[in-house]
């Protein structure tokens, strides 16, 4: 069944308010009132003891090279602060890695593994053998161990999965061909040039070269290196100079059900000395003034004559899209900062390079996504990177290593 926008505002308002109460219990049922706490660390070049100030479900264990660390992650328990590390183990850090998982990581001088463990007779303690090994010998399984049965705490109970239809977006657009291997089960990419058609976005004075028409040669190369890897699929919301309204353009991504939107657009500035990429995600609140006359300045990109073409076809405000979304800022943050790691190695950044901004395009409450200003095309030195082959190269292999990473990253999670 396909439901609009306009259609399905008043039944999720109203399943919003139903929904509401189960969903906060959905929140502290995560989070089971006997969980035990971790109250003490020790580690040193032959042991970990982890002590509890109450009970825990189980504990794992896994090894990781380059840095040199182990993780133990503590399942049914809360993460406490720090620990006591000696010896090899040169530092102790803890915290929550899901509601129900606390993950304790121990970084050290050299490849080590765990060789043995288990908990003590009253469930409180976790004892495990450590031994150095050279990397090519590092095991990287997990080993896990659980408390005795009876000092063991019990899973929490109850728990609520709610699922909603947000909806699709009119499909006023035809959607683009996806490139890439044929397999479904492959991650899906959106990206997006910005501008387009009536609208050539920024201007530069160094050549007059068009924002849109420089995006759209990166956005076709960060297509290319991603279809040479093989690894993951992608789609171009435009491949020519067309216009697009800014719903369409991450609507193209939600009707697709792209896991990744990224917007890929080259900013201006009456400082021509301003230069440096900047990735942007979603908030209502501006993290400077900076991104919010960006965002004012890009938002009207739908308005033609006085008339704003994407007042038709606004998100649904509602609570259930509220915490979707904010699940999906949370992802879109996490990509940003691998997009700078990733893209540093090829272009200069900003100062601060990841801020925020209530920027229409990233509004999609179910796809992550961020909008990349990759230079200044009022800087002589970014214009000529950014309208170069060998410059959109490198942009282009930033991006998509960073995407890559991305995928991979939550291939491992699950």
């Amino acid at each position: 069944m396909n439901f609009d926008w306009t259609d399905m505002a008043g039944a999720l308002h109203k399943a919003a308010m139903a929904f509401a109460a189960i969903l906060a219990s959905t929140l502290l049922t995560l989070n089971p009132a006997n969980a035990g706490s971790v109250s003490r660390i020790d580690a040193n070049d032959r042991q970990i003891t982890v002590s509890f100030d109450g009970l825990v479900e189980s504990a794992s264990a896994f090894s990781l090279l380059g840095p040199d660390r182990i993780a133990v992650d503590i399942k049914g328990g809360k993460a406490g602060r720090g620990g006591r590390a000696a010896g090899m183990v040169k530092a102790v850090r803890q915290g929550q890695y899901r509601p129900n998982t606390a993950r304790i990581v121990f970084d050290l001088d050299s490849p080590a593994i765990i060789t043995e463990g288990g908990f003590s007779a009253d469930g409180k303690s976790l004892k495990l053998s450590l031994q150095t090994v050279g990397g090519d010998a590092l095991n990287k399984g997990r080993k896990s161990f659980l408390p005795p049965v009876q000092f063991r705490a019990e899973p929490p109970k109850k728990s609520y999965s709610v699922k909603v239809p947000l909806g699709k977006p009119q499909d006023e657009v035809t959607l683009p061909k996806i490139s890439g291997p044929d397999d479904k089960d492959r991650p899906l990419v959106v990206i997006d040039a910005g501008h387009g058609g009536h609208d050539p976005g920024a201007v530069s004075p160094h050549g007059g070269k068009y924002e849109k028409t420089v995006v759209l040669a990166i956005a076709k190369a960060v297509r290319d290196q991603l279809v040479a890897s093989g690894r993951v699929r992608v789609a171009l919301t435009r491949e020519t100079d067309k216009y697009l309204v800014l719903e369409e353009r991450y609507g193209i991504a939600r009707r697709l059900g792209a896991e990744l939107f990224i917007s890929i657009h080259a900013d201006a500035a009456g400082n021509q000395s301003a230069n440096g990429a900047t990735v942007y995600t979603l908030s209502e609140v501006a993290s400077d003034r900076e991104a919010a006359k960006l965002a004012a300045r890009e938002n009207r990109s739908n308005i033609i004559n006085g008339v704003n073409l994407g007042e038709s076809n606004q998100d649904v405000s509602s609570i259930l899209i509220d915490l979707t979304q904010r699940e999906t800022m949370n992802v879109s943050a996490d990509f940003a900062k691998l997009l700078i790691r990733e893209g540093q190695r090829m272009i200069k950044f900003r100062t601060n390079p990841h801020r925020f901004a209530s920027l229409i395009v990233l509004k999609a409450p179910d796809t992550p996504s961020v909008l990349f200003e990759t230079g200044y095309l009022t800087n002589k030195e970014d214009v000529a990177l950014l309208s170069s082959k060998d410059g959109q190269s490198k942009v282009a292999i930033g991006i998509a290593n960073a995407i890559e990473a991305h995928f991979a990253r939550k291939l491992v999670q699950r």
